[in-house]
């Protein structure tokens, strides 16, 4: 018997903090499926499991920080991977790096890179995780030993493998991000990456050489103190996750904590920041 789906298609300003924090939410009902959208994010329940009060207990709806509408469709069954393909285009990084899903063809980049995105974020069309990646391919991280702290679908734990890093843990809270990591690291061949269920506090007595951070601002800020104590001298902090007008707080974070800034990406309103130890 095949299974109606009820699609809310939510846009969400701004995206990328409001649909993380939605996605936990609605994550908590009998939504099973969340595929990001260019303004937001798709979430599928099973038509079975759904009614009429399914979004009354999401509070980031009624919260004066972000701005979310959502229309609603029947559909009568879902193939995920035509949805993934409708939602999920290549990504080229400076024709290095190709960021694709299995059903796109290979391409001749130097790195390439295969991630079913499934529920999780970071897929590489977000600005953060695309100039992350553009720090990574322009710096040298042979035998860094690594941490990709909000991993997302661990991408950049991918990519930094592939440029030689090693080891490599890899850490998000949310559960399905977890899974989702495994899983693409195991696509990808990776040897050298572990993937850990948590927060910051899972960092005691590690050291790293190379520490990325894309997460957003406010956890960066709480968390920064964590990442100086673990960055050994001369290790690098790359950061994103936040926007431009945010930079004066996370260059005084680092600053006072004895970082010093190296260079700045930025996308649209969109920054990535790296600092050495």
């Amino acid at each position: 018997m095949q299974n109606n789906y009820i699609g809310y298609h939510f846009s969400v300003e701004p995206k990328e903090l409001g649909s993380e924090i939605l996605i936990a939410e609605l994550g908590e009902t009998a939504f099973e499926s969340f595929i990001e959208t260019e303004n937001g994010l798709s979430a599928y329940v099973q038509k079975e499991l759904w009614n009429e009060n399914i979004l009354d207990d999401i509070q980031i709806l009624h919260s004066e920080e972000f701005t979310i509408s959502y229309t609603i469709e029947e559909i009568e069954q879902v193939n995920w991977n035509e949805e993934w393909e409708k939602n999920f285009e290549p990504i080229d990084i400076d024709g290095i790096c190709q960021i694709r899903a299995p059903f796109h063809e290979k391409n001749d980049a130097q790195y390439d890179i295969v991630i079913e995105p499934k529920m999780s974020f970071g897929t590489g069309h977000h600005e953060t995780t695309f100039m992350m990646a553009q720090h990574l391919l322009e710096t040298d991280v042979t035998g860094m030993k690594t941490l990709d702290m909000g991993c997302g679908t661990a991408i950049l734990a991918i990519l930094a493998e592939m440029r030689g890093a090693q080891p490599i843990d890899a850490i998000d809270i949310d559960n399905w991000c977890y899974l989702n990591s495994i899983e693409n690291a195991e696509r990808n061949n990776c040897k050298h990456i572990t993937v850990y269920e948590g927060n910051a506090s899972l960092l005691v007595d590690q050291q790293y050489d190379l520490i990325i951070a894309n997460i957003n601002r406010n956890i960066l800020l709480n968390d920064m103190q964590a990442y100086v104590d673990r960055l050994n001298k001369g290790g690098i902090l790359l950061l994103s996750g936040f926007y431009e007008e945010d930079i004066p707080f996370i260059d005084a974070s680092c600053t006072e904590k004895g970082l010093t800034y190296v260079k700045k990406f930025q996308k649209n309103n969109w920054v990535s920041l790296k600092y050495v130890n």
